[in-house]
């Protein structure tokens, strides 16, 4: 284990080179074209990489500079990210739901040279800012606008630019062999911009050995193998999907490729992937779809399915203990599994070995639904600045309520005040152009202050809170409002977002909004067809069903902790509004200032 963290890639570059040296004919993608799987080797994978990599260099692309990508998760984000780093430049992630104002911002604090734009709607948002440092704009989709758009920035296809490539290649074969040889681990691959709860978002320095080492640890963990298949859709903007792409260079497995969100069930029936990452709100959404589906039908098929997932769950419990199951519950589980929890598992493909959830809390009635169904979560635990993973469950000892151990060469550590500290491969070196932000964050001896708030536990890791959320109520007592919100979204599958509110209020209260599409079925079941989901929000109907939800969540708290009052919100929170950051984070202050009217309401006696 020692040797494969120390013997590292020179780069994130030399990585993938490497692994097609290793495995030139095995698949590397598959990517859906029209409504059709296409398959790339590692060989063909490296040919496209280095035509877009000699395509950049031939556009003016120096050593050290950035390439930003605004794109949805898509084989040519891969492709282009890949191609980025093989020049010699490093990627700045732009996620396609950031606002115009911000993509700038971003574009002209990293000084991004070149930017691929998903299409021309992407396109728009980079040319409304003045970025005296862009030499082009690349498009995934469409053709460049004829007329120029009125901007003195050029605009090309990826076609055009990886003909550029060829043509570049043919009269310097080793352009790109240069460029790599010339990187080394200390610098810079990737500049990521923070979600910006508050304030301006900072960028993110991640070097190639922040990467290398990632796939390095997670490969050392040995929970992942060469004949794996992974189905990738999480936003590539964000630091879990890159963790994942380290880690398939490291063993050589094959990803299916398709950030298309609403088509995730459906593809995992086709691709029937042997595992998948994501965040808590896709498990939350996939068990929820499931419940209501199976109880829909009512009569003895819900019986059935409530208690196929009962003696699922009883079973979990007994291995959460580790202890063996007893008799007349093995041999009941078995039924169950006949009768309903093989047949979940065949909804989804039928070959997950296990799932990671990451970047928010994972409820545990979430955790042992899936469990139950022989489909393990091993939750995780990462930021931004630590490269995403830092500790992980491992799948021969899954504790349910942790994130798991830190990985191989990382430390975790809780201060006095109950702050999680985190040192290892992983950690960032530093906020791009800020010093003292970087100064406040990370110590002298390579300590990062997290934020979060959490326990170890026999070396295991329980994270609560973030530290700036935490509740004080005028009576003194603390509350954290992550642990009332993540049970909410458990047990009540009509809601979308809760906003926990009290900080020196006498009591709780919650900011609720509905699923659009689940209240409106509900509504449809319950004499109220035709209405909306803003007209429902104020049925006293809905609020009582709310409430009953919210008694629900009660009876699992503290006294002090249980929500008293609550608003039912006439709309779902979102991006656009600035509700919600582009990596989908409630900005909760914002969210707060916005409806503080409403939230005064509750306390007026």
């Amino acid at each position: 284990m020692t040797t494969t963290l120390t013997e590292r890639a020179q780069s994130f570059g030399h990585l993938f080179v490497e692994r097609v040296a290793k495995t030139p004919n095995g698949e590397a993608y598959r990517y859906l074209s029209g409504d059709q799987w296409k398959s790339l080797s590692w060989a063909q994978t490296k040919d496209r990489v280095f035509q877009i990599a000699a395509g950049l260099v031939d556009l003016g692309v120096q050593p050290g500079q950035r390439v930003a990508i605004a794109a949805t998760t898509r084989i040519e984000w891969i492709l282009s990210d890949l191609a980025t780093l093989c020049a010699g430049a490093a990627t700045t992630t732009v996620y396609p739901s950031t606002a115009a104002s911000d993509v700038g911002y971003i574009l002209g604090n990293s000084e991004s040279a070149v930017v691929f734009a998903e299409d021309e709607k992407q396109a728009e948002k980079v040319r409304a800012s003045e970025l005296p440092s862009l030499l082009a704009i690349v498009l995934f989709d469409g053709t460049a606008p004829q007329d120029g758009s009125g901007s003195s920035v050029p605009t090309l296809t990826l076609d055009e630019l990886m003909a550029r490539g060829n043509d570049r290649l043919a009269a310097e074969p080793d352009v790109v062999d240069k460029r790599l040889a010339d990187t080394h681990p200390e610098d810079l691959a990737t500049l990521i911009y923070t979600s910006g709860t508050t304030g301006r978002p900072k960028g993110v320095c991640l070097a190639h050995a922040n990467w290398t080492y990632e796939g390095s640890a997670v490969a050392a963990l040995d929970i992942l193998r060469p004949d794996d298949v992974q189905y990738l859709w999480l936003p590539m903007s964000h630091v879990l999907g890159k963790v994942l792409s380290a880690v398939q260079f490291e063993l050589g497995f094959t990803t299916a490729v398709d950030g298309d969100l609403s088509k995730i069930v459906d593809n995992l029936a086709v691709v029937k992937p042997t595992f998948m990452g994501g965040p808590p709100r896709t498990f939350e959404k996939v068990h929820t779809k499931v419940t209501l589906t199976a109880r829909g039908h009512g009569g003895l098929k819900a019986k059935i399915f409530d208690w196929g997932i009962g003696v699922g769950i009883q079973a979990s419990r007994v291995r959460q203990q580790r202890k063996p199951l007893p008799r007349l519950l093995a041999a009941q589980l078995a039924i169950a599994d006949r009768l309903v929890l093989r047949t979940i598992r065949e909804r989804l493909g039928g070959r997950i070995r296990f799932f990671v959830s990451g970047s928010a809390a994972l409820s545990r009635d979430v955790a042992e639904w899936f469990d139950a169904c022989g489909m393990t979560i091993l939750e995780g635990y990462g930021l931004t600045e630590s490269s995403a993973a830092a500790a992980v469950n491992l799948p021969h000892d899954t504790r349910i309520g942790t994130v798991g151990p830190a990985l191989p060469g990382s430390e975790l550590k809780i201060a006095d005040d109950g702050e999680i500290l985190l040192r290892g491969g992983g950690v960032m070196r530093g906020y791009h152009d800020n010093p003292t932000a970087t100064a406040a964050v990370l110590s002298e001896d390579g300590w990062l202050h997290t934020g979060d708030i959490g326990e170890l536990v026999d070396g295991y890791l329980r994270v609560t809170d973030r530290k700036k959320d935490l509740i004080k109520t005028s009576g003194g007592k603390y509350v954290a409002p992550q642990k009332l919100e993540v049970i909410f979204m458990a047990v009540c599958p009509y809601a979308s977002q809760i906003v926990v509110h009290g900080d020196g209020r006498k009591f709780v209260s919650a900011l609720i909004t509905l699923d659009p599409e689940l209240i409106v079925q509900w509504g449809g079941e319950h004499g109220l067809a035709g209405r909306t989901a803003a007209e429902l929000a104020a049925e006293p109907a809905v609020k009582s069903m709310i409430g009953e939800h919210v008694e629900a969540l009660n009876a699992r708290l503290e006294r002090w902790e249980t929500v008293k009052k609550f608003v039912i919100l006439p709309r779902d929170l979102s991006v656009e509004d600035g509700d919600l950051t582009p990596s989908m984070k409630v900005r909760r202050k914002v969210v707060e200032r916005k409806h503080m009217a409403e939230l005064d309401s509750l306390y007026v006696d």
